[in-house]
């Protein structure tokens, strides 16, 4: 029979792909992942007992699907593959982001079925492959915070999420909630929002309100509870000094734990009027400073195993005094990823655009540090585009 979808399952294990079951081997591989119901295509069906003209249509990759996403780190597709359709995710949800405020202050409600579409296109291009958005993600405009803030942290928590290989349906609220957790800066003065400097003791008990404001808007629209607390709660802390009802503890579960720690890991390796970014291994540095008082020690040390110490899309110096962009991640050998190099810091100038994998038998190379773009005089948004972009 043809699968054309899965009605009803149990357990985490997600298969999207239709396709042909023709054996018991493949159906007790569906029922191991916890596949109950399936939609099938009468009209496909085929009649292989007797089969006077010799069909062969193999097995599709329904079964396999099941055993490729239990494993989280499972690359179904290229870097290079994924990029562009990654771009164009990013690019349709800034416009969603922009469409909402502008809804928000015409007092229209927001479009919250396309926000859970935009989520499910996310966790799918994340589950094909993480590092094309993971890139983009560490590719920060300095004008765009707002919008790329959220979008960001949507990028990251599904990361995270898969990481922990929760289920789908999870990951499907949390990512929304994420990219609908600064929603309430839509309430807040744009003097206050847009100040750059730090904020006075009134402007920052305004700023605070965004959290409330986001929760509000987020559970009028409807959605999940999950959701509703990922918009509301990201600014909780574990010893009960966050905002907005300073929750603690027990009061402040694992789903807000992580949104949590993904926020302000972007938010510090973010560039603003008023700060510089930190390279990830230094904002890395600050959450664990400030871990178990505010961050939960252990998903932290789970989110720096999931992206690592150097991610995909940060700036690095090799042994050689080669700088390049991590490209693409090494979930057996983090130490070992794939750079795309571009720039000499000895003879300060650019060199021909090579990919090195450090993982690689006759590599000899290796990684030296985590560098600013700045120290060099580089254009990483400009690279990406003209280099890393097919």
């Amino acid at each position: 029979m043809f699968v054309v979808s899965v009605l009803e399952q149990t357990g985490s294990v997600q298969v999207k792909t239709q396709g042909w079951v023709k054996t018991q081997t493949s159906i007790d591989k569906l029922a191991s992942a916890g596949i109950l119901k399936v939609e099938v295509d009468p009209d496909k069906m085929l009649d292989l007992s007797n089969n006077e003209h010799g069909i062969t249509v193999p097995d599709s990759d329904i079964q396999n699907a099941t055993e490729q996403e239990k494993d989280p780190w499972n690359k179904s597709t290229t870097i290079s593959t994924e990029i562009n359709q990654a771009v164009k995710l990013v690019e349709e949800a800034k416009a969603l982001q922009a469409k909402a405020f502008a809804d928000l202050k015409a007092g229209n409600p927001i479009n919250v079925e396309a926000f859970k579409e935009v989520a499910t296109s996310f966790i799918d291009s994340i589950f094909r492959n993480q590092d094309a958005l993971a890139c983009i993600a560490m590719i920060k405009q300095k004008d765009a915070y707002l919008l790329e803030h959220s979008i960001n942290v949507a990028t990251l928590i599904t990361i995270f999420a898969k990481h922990l290989r929760l289920d789908r349906q999870i990951i499907e609220e949390l990512a929304t909630g994420a990219l609908l957790h600064d929603i309430g800066k839509i309430k807040v003065s744009d003097i206050v929002l847009n100040k750059p400097g730090r904020l006075n003791e009134t402007e920052f008990e305004q700023m605070k309100q965004h959290a409330q404001y986001s929760y509000d808007i987020v559970n009028e629209a409807g959605l999940s509870k999950i959701s509703c607390e990922i918009a509301g709660f990201h600014h909780e802390r574990l010893d009960g000094s966050g905002y907005p009802r300073g929750l603690s503890n027990g009061e402040i579960s694992n789903y807000v734990r992580m949104a949590s720690i993904v926020d302000v890991f972007d938010a510090l390796t973010a560039e603003r009027v008023y700060k510089k970014a930190l390279p990830p291994i230094q904002a890395f540095k600050i959450l664990r400073e400030n871990s178990p008082n505010h961050f939960d020690e252990h998903l932290l040390n789970e989110f720096i195993n999931c992206i690592g110490i150097y991610p995909v899309g940060s700036l690095v110096k090799l042994k050689s005094q080669k700088i390049g962009m991590v490209a693409s991640s090494n979930s057996a050998q983090p130490l070992k990823p794939v750079v795309k190099v571009f720039y000499s810091a000895k003879t300060m100038y650019h060199i021909a655009v090579e990919d090195i994998d450090l993982a690689e038998k006759r590599c000899t190379d290796e990684l030296e540090a985590a560098i600013k773009p700045e120290e060099f005089g580089l254009d990483l948004v400009k690279f990406f585009k003209h280099s890393v972009l097919p």
